[in-house]
């Protein structure tokens, strides 16, 4: 089972960039990414990203108390079961980063400002916080 994940160095700059000007921390942001992603109507296995060389985060503090929820949310979203560690890290890394690149084009288009993006996202039923 698997405790840790490595992000790819670019959702690593994209969290960079967000908390620059919105102060979320990335284990906020992350959280943001993977529900943007689950929303994606793309099968998750077409999205490929090996890459390692990014933020270190522990399971524990992206799920917390809701790691069941966000595993059940994965297996809806797969439609089928998956093991531990196949969930974590593979899974939630695959729609950490995607969701990641998700984020950044939402937070683009509200202009970088906080309060817009999270305004939209919730109008549009992508965030739900």
């Amino acid at each position: 089972m698997g405790f840790r994940l490595k992000t790819s160095k670019k959702t690593k700059e994209i969290f960079e960039e967000i908390s620059k000007s919105s102060n979320l921390k990335p284990f906020a942001l992350s959280k943001i990414a993977i529900s943007l992603s689950l929303k994606d109507k793309t099968s998750i296995d077409n999205y490929k990203n090996d890459d390692t060389n990014g933020l270190e985060l522990q399971r524990s503090t992206v799920t917390g108390e809701f790691d069941t929820i966000f595993k059940a949310l994965i297996e809806v979203n797969l439609k089928r079961n998956i093991s531990e560690d196949e969930y974590y890290p593979h899974y939630m890394k695959l729609h950490m980063d995607r969701g990641a690149e998700l984020l950044l084009n939402q937070y683009k288009y509200s202009g970088g400002n906080l309060e817009k993006f999270l305004r939209n996202a919730l109008n549009k039923g992508d965030v739900n916080l």
